[in-house]
């Protein structure tokens, strides 16, 4: 038949040569379609094994105050005379302490800025200050409001913040509290002061660490809060970035990183922090001022002072005052807090030395414990954020794995390069071996998916750019660009790259079925040929075989990653 006897065929066959039949398109599409729903399948079950529940209800929450004047008034019936803002002139001296690290025994050499009103005579209330975020120091924090106070006749002491060898994440606040303490005993110590009458002025971070603080020293006369997170750092923080990534503009699938960020288990990898014990009502039971700016996106306003409040009560406290500043950041200054000299808000300075003054003078307060600009919180806070272990396991080891693979690729390809530059150095041509069908869809798979990636990082910097010039007080772009359009861009070319992995998936099973090896036995000398590189699948080198096998599954790697952060929830 055809002109060739069964006989010649066979010996064809016998030599290792093989008979080739075309798929046609239609047995392709019903190979890789299949192929493609396992593909995504496994990458949207990933997505969706690793989403975590989150509820932003109630959303829009608000507190009315019960007027909009901020000032702070106290019943004199004495007649006594209040101090005020410019009584006195003010002096300033330095002293260095040694302050002890309880945990580790670590010595840090801490300066300590006391600034003192000149001739207001002895037994003067005091003031320590303690730090929000960030490695302070006592030359450039607080100087403004710790002189407008001592200039309204208080001792005042700014010291460098206490961090030892910590960073952001290992802050040792129980330590950082003794050292808080260490300088307010320092300040009851001194001649002029009234050691019953020191009280503290702490901001945002440093609202976690008073809370240690006045754990051990119930003698703390007053506190002033300064835009305080009042929930554990896991809660204050998963609240933080969720609104800021929505009001930056930020596309609804940021959020998905987000909720997974958050229920991290840090305490596998030795950080404890995230998880503070940070609600206790001895926290709250002295004479509390608490003070929040309009344009804070960084705290839950309303439910940070309903349970500052509830805290309160539960420790028998009724003293509590809350002030909020219309256009003010999260430090109670006016505009972007990144530019130097912003100003406080409105008559903030002056409400706080009213209520430090009269507070230290046992004068009843008459005004409004509530009062300023109504507070308002645009989603509830996420209680539901838990430590999830196997989460992170997974997370490190997936992420772990990916980076590992692009490192070795990236030696790989290198190689190529190599190698290639000193064959035509030489007048020679190099080789990889990959089949011309198979080198292009691997060439273009690999750019495709890394530049996805590329575009994911991107867009996720841009949203984390966006946050910290929201958090400075600086507002959000009218037009939010790639942090939005990215998302689902991203996702339309995941699926795209995932059909693509099926087709070429679908032509290693033609290859496979064209050779004899979809089948059972195998058929004679197919898998030799192959191995032996006679009739290459892939490529004629092991090198080129090596190279396909490692750029796949780093690639797929990078669309686990992806289905991580639920690029794959639709």
């Amino acid at each position: 038949m055809n002109g060739v006897s069964d006989q010649e065929r066979q010996s064809v066959m016998s030599s290792g040569e093989i008979q080739s039949s075309q798929w046609t398109r239609s047995k392709r599409l019903m190979v890789s379609l299949p192929i493609f729903i396992i593909l995504l399948g496994i990458l949207v079950s990933v997505s969706n094994l690793t989403a975590s529940s989150w509820n932003y209800e109630p959303t829009g929450q608000t507190i009315e105050t019960l007027a909009s004047d901020t000032s702070v008034i106290f019943d004199n019936p004495s007649g006594k005379t209040l101090a005020k803002q410019g009584d006195y002139e003010v002096t300033q001296r330095y002293v260095t302490i040694d302050a002890k690290q309880p945990s580790t025994g670590e010595i840090q050499h801490i300066k300590v800025l006391i600034r003192e009103p000149k001739g207001a005579g002895n037994n003067r209330p005091g003031v320590v200050f303690m730090h929000g975020a960030g490695y302070g120091t006592c030359d450039n924090s607080f100087g403004d409001m710790a002189f407008a106070l001592s200039s309204a006749g208080f001792v005042t002491a700014v010291l460098d913040k206490p961090v030892w060898s910590t960073n952001d994440a290992t802050r040792d606040y129980p330590g950082s509290a003794a050292i808080y303490d260490q300088v307010i005993n320092m300040l009851r110590d001194l001649d002029n002061v009234d050691a019953s009458n020191v009280g503290i002025y702490a901001t945002s971070e440093g609202t976690w660490i008073s809370s240690y603080l006045l754990g051990r020293d119930p003698d703390v006369a007053f506190q002033v809060l300064l835009s305080p997170m009042v929930y554990s750092p896991r809660y204050s923080l998963g609240f933080l970035a969720a609104q800021d990534f929505a009001l930056v503009g930020a596309h609804d699938g940021y959020q998905s990183i987000v909720r997974r960020a958050f229920n991290i288990d840090a305490e596998l990898f030795g950080l404890t922090n995230l998880d503070l014990d940070t609600l206790n009502p001895q926290a709250y039971s002295i004479p509390t001022l608490v003070a929040y700016g309009t344009k804070d996106v960084m705290t839950a306003q309303v439910e940070g002072t309903e349970k500052i409040i509830d805290m309160a009560h539960k420790a028998g406290n009724w003293d509590v005052t809350v002030r909020t500043y219309p256009i003010a950041n999260h430090v109670l200054r006016l505009g972007d807090e990144s530019n130097s000299g912003t100003p406080f808000a409105d008559a903030y300075v002056d409400d706080v030395i009213s209520w430090a003054v009269g507070t230290t003078q046992g004068l009843e307060q008459t005004s409004e414990r509530v009062a300023g600009t109504n507070l308002y919180q645009s989603i509830a806070v996420p209680l539901e954020l838990r430590a999830n272990s196997g989460l992170t396991i997974y997370l490190v080891v997936l992420h772990a794995s990916m980076v590992l693979l692009l490192l070795v690729i990236s030696v790989l390809w290198l190689i190529v390069l190599v190698r290639k530059i000193w064959a035509r150095a030489h007048r020679r041509r190099y080789v990889l071996g990959l089949r011309p069908v198979f080198k292009n869809a691997l060439i273009t798979l690999a750019v495709a998916t890394m530049a996805t990636f590329v575009l994911f990082s991107a867009g996720l910097g841009e949203v984390i750019m966006g946050v910290v010039k929201l958090a400075w007080g600086g507002a959000p772009a009218e037009n939010p660009g790639m942090m939005y359009w990215s998302w689902p861009v991203i996702q339309m070319v995941c699926i795209v790259v995932v059909w693509a992995w099926s087709r070429v998936f679908m032509r290693l099973i033609e290859e496979a079925t064209n050779r004899g090896l979809a089948q059972w036995p195998p058929r004679k000398g197919a898998i030799g040929a192959i191995v032996s590189g006679r009739q290459p699948v892939l490529a004629s080198t092991r090198f080129g075989r090596v190279m396909f096998w490692i750029t796949a599954v780093t690639m797929l790697y990078v669309l686990l990653v992806f289905a991580f952060w639920g690029l794959f929830i639709y």
